[in-house]
């Protein structure tokens, strides 16, 4: 694919941006070990709440009562962003960010969207698509356009109506930052297909045209890359200094043909080896090798985690106990608000505390004995259907 001539401006950003790194480079730590500069100031703060695609996923199809994916407003759009920028205790929101053919970078989870044809469904890639067409699909901003509805396909092959309480069109990186509060970071996940075997050149391609974009728009805004492909966090990393960059993994709850994606261990090892910030891991991975958290905050890398169970405040606090920088959440109000409870300084040796809300019991802060329990717990808790 040609890069247009605005994407390829981004390069020479990019360039600028890696000269700077090499000039102005941190030193070293005791040990050996390089100074990273951590998201959010992470080494700072005791734990922060990212809002996940905005206020929260739309699970299509999920059974009545689950605990994530209900949000109200449709993902990855400006309403969903605008609702969480009005929680100040959510520092972030994560969102999902592909590149279109016409090298547009658009905020779109799914590799592929869906829509109703006359006779039967249609399914393109979305990055098949050109900007134009990507936008014709679902609610329009001008009542002259025809919308085309929205489907989604499930995890068990489905397809089904992707309707929600709240709706809004979709829409691009640039919007995004220019028409959310600048208060609110940025999670920027770099989408990419997993069935694919992508070149440099293309990892490249997509990477600087998002690059561009955020060179131009962020300004002071808090921004931090994430990415489940390790060579795009590698490349990301390569192509500018400015903004934190965290590998995203399964946390060895999931198995990959490429061996750095299947354990926190191989994740931890992939940070140093590329000089990434963190990791950002699914919560039952951490559950599983609890250990895995020490060492990555020994190593100076940040560590945030996502997952249905981050909408259990419980789980949450566990985290928070165990030194978990931050956690991405689909419940946003409710994690945030228990955050900010459980973090108060006098609530430090007597935590009985009452979370969201007045009617949740106070429970004291764990000893490391009661901490251990729950931790050899957790595993066979999470192996159970949820």
């Amino acid at each position: 694919m040609a890069l247009p001539a605005a994407t390829a401006r981004a390069a020479g950003l990019c360039r600028i941006a890696a000269r700077a790194s090499s000039s102005s480079s941190a030193s070293a730590a005791p040990g050996g070990r390089r100074e990273r500069e951590l998201p959010f100031e992470l080494a700072e703060r005791g734990m922060v709440v990212g809002g996940h695609r905005g206020m929260g996923m739309n699970a299509v199809g999920a059974p009545p009562g689950a605990r994530g994916g209900a949000a109200r407003e449709r993902e990855n759009t400006l309403l969903s962003f605008g609702r969480a920028a009005a929680l100040a205790a959510v520092a972030f929101v994560e969102f999902d960010v592909q590149v279109t053919k016409d090298g547009c970078p658009i905020i779109f989870h799914d590799d592929f969207i869906l829509t109703q044809g006359t006779d039967d469904v249609y399914e393109r890639r979305v990055t098949d698509l050109l900007l134009e067409e990507f936008l014709s699909y679902g609610p329009q901003r001008k009542s002259q356009k025809v919308s085309k509805p929205l489907l989604r396909r499930t995890k068990d092959g489905r397809v089904l109506n992707w309707s929600t309480e709240e709706d809004d069109s979709l829409c691009t990186l640039q919007e995004v930052f220019e028409r959310v509060s600048p208060r609110l970071g940025f999670n920027i996940e770099l989408k990419f297909d997993d069935n694919i075997i992508y070149h440099r050149k293309d990892l490249e391609c997509a990477l600087q045209a998002i690059l561009q974009v955020v060179f131009q728009y962020a300004s002071n805004r808090p921004v931090f890359f994430s990415t489940f492909h390790p060579d795009a966090a590698r490349i990301m990393r390569e192509l500018q200094s400015l903004y934190p960059v965290l590998f995203l993994t399964e946390g060895g709850t999931a198995k990959h043909n490429d061996s750095r994606r299947n354990s926190l261990d191989e994740a931890i090892q992939v940070c140093l080896e590329y000089d990434l910030h963190g990791i950002v891991s699914e919560v039952r991975g951490v559950f599983k090798n609890p250990s895995a958290v020490l060492r990555a905050r020994e190593s100076n890398l940040a560590f945030l985690t996502y997952g249905q169970l981050n909408n259990v405040w419980e789980a949450v606090y566990v985290q928070y106990l165990m030194g978990v920088n931050g956690v991405i959440v689909d419940l946003v109000e409710e994690i945030s608000n228990a955050v900010v409870d459980f973090s108060k300084p006098d609530l430090s040796t007597n935590m009985l505390g009452s979370g969201v809300g007045t009617d949740r019991a106070k429970h004291q802060a764990f000893s490391p004995q009661q901490l251990g329990f729950l931790l050899r717990l957790i595993p066979e808790l999470i192996e159970q259907p949820h």
